[in-house]
């Protein structure tokens, strides 16, 4: 049986694939060079950090379809983000919904607001010991226009909302009005009480501990 603290636990693939291309992750990645997105891809894992837009969303779930598209094996997403735009997340959740591999999430420094939806949508969901979980309910984006086209863009920030909440509140066992609660007072928690809470799995700790 493989260690909790050896790197290929969760099912990297033993040698890199040359023949892979990753897709530019726009926003996903801020600073990483071309060499590492390239190894990183290698390895199945797909970056979420920083405030989730629709641009970067749009590079997320490419880089989770090529990967679905060349194998099974689990597809590693790490998750560094405050939170983003609402839709942005639920376009990422409709991707990992319709994938044939498994998505192991794991929050390495901080997950929050709508970007705790992706965490749920996950098939595993694992974070470092001093990642942070801030409960916020997403705002809506800025809209303009006429009284009408406010009123169907507040209404569409509702829907959307609703189904975040709901996905939270299945995956975690808590009851719906607790999650409404927690996000409307924006909630922090730990990882070892975001493991208590239900939104991931597993703590990973130290070697030796």
């Amino acid at each position: 049986m493989r260690s909790r603290h050896d790197p290929n636990r969760w099912g990297f693939p033993p040698h890199p694939q040359p023949d892979w291309q990753p897709p530019h992750v726009p926003g996903a990645g801020p600073g990483l060079p071309g060499w590492l997105e390239e190894r990183l891809f290698d390895q199945r894992i797909v970056m979420l950090r920083g405030q989730l837009s629709t641009e970067a969303a749009t590079g997320i779930a490419a880089a989770l379809l090529t990967l679905d598209s060349a194998g099974p094996d689990p597809v590693h997403l790490h998750v560094a983000s405050p939170g983003g735009d609402l839709g942005a997340v639920l376009s990422i959740i409709d991707v990992i919904d319709a994938l044939t591999a498994p998505v192991h999430a794991l929050v390495t420094s901080e997950a929050g607001g709508a970007v705790l939806a992706v965490l749920a949508a996950s098939d595993k969901r694992a974070a470092y010991r001093h990642a942070r979980f801030k409960l916020a309910e997403p705002r809506a984006a800025g809209v303009t226009g006429t009284a009408d086209e406010v009123a169907a863009a507040a209404g569409q920030h509702l829907r959307e909302l609703e189904e975040a909440v709901v996905r939270l509140a299945e995956v975690t066992g808590q009851p719906r009005s607790r999650v409404e609660d927690d996000l409307s007072t924006g909630r922090t928690l730990s990882a070892a009480e975001a493991l208590e809470y239900g939104l991931i799995d597993e703590v990973i700790t130290p070697k030796g501990r």
